[in-house]
């Protein structure tokens, strides 16, 4: 199975470090069958990235969250945005559908973040979410697959 791993933030603006730093050691263990993308934000290309996957995963830090990390199947956004750039991971999803890339199983792990500024380091929560985040990734590599990730998101907050 080919897994695709969408990660955006800035290790420049505090909590937004949370998705290359986990993208970063999913990287630097080398597993077969993964392919990782670090980026500012999700783009418009970001739809061609999807192209070898058979299952994705967006990661990204989010501020309205109680939660230190959850995880929840994603669907094709209605419109692919207003914009070529910024885009909410279901709108990479319907960019995808709209040129006709075939969009894998898709899921998005959000951590919660609560400072952005920059040139921060990690806060206390950032902190929490990172440790949560990088052992619910390890339990998603260990079983790459839409059965197991749903049980995940089932215990992780998802809908």
């Amino acid at each position: 199975m080919t897994v695709v791993v969408l990660a955006a933030g800035n290790d420049a603006r505090g909590d937004d470090a949370l998705g290359p730093l986990l993208a970063g050691r999913l990287a630097a263990m080398g597993l077969p069958g993964f392919t990782v993308i670090e980026a500012f934000q999700f783009q418009v290309e970001h739809a061609l990235d999807l192209v070898p996957g058979r299952l994705a995963l967006f990661i990204d830090a989010h501020r309205q969250q109680r939660e230190p990390v959850r995880l929840r199947p994603l669907v094709a956004a209605a419109d692919c945005g207003e914009g070529s750039h910024a885009l909410a991971p279901s709108q990479v999803l319907a960019v995808a559908e709209r040129v006709g890339v075939p969009s894998p199983p898709a899921w998005l792990m959000s951590l919660r973040a609560t400072g952005f500024g920059l040139g921060e380091g990690l806060s206390p929560a950032a902190q929490v979410s990172l440790a949560a985040g990088w052992g619910l990734l390890r339990a998603l590599v260990a079983r790459p697959g839409p059965d197991h990730w749903r049980r995940w998101a089932d215990r992780c907050g998802g809908q």
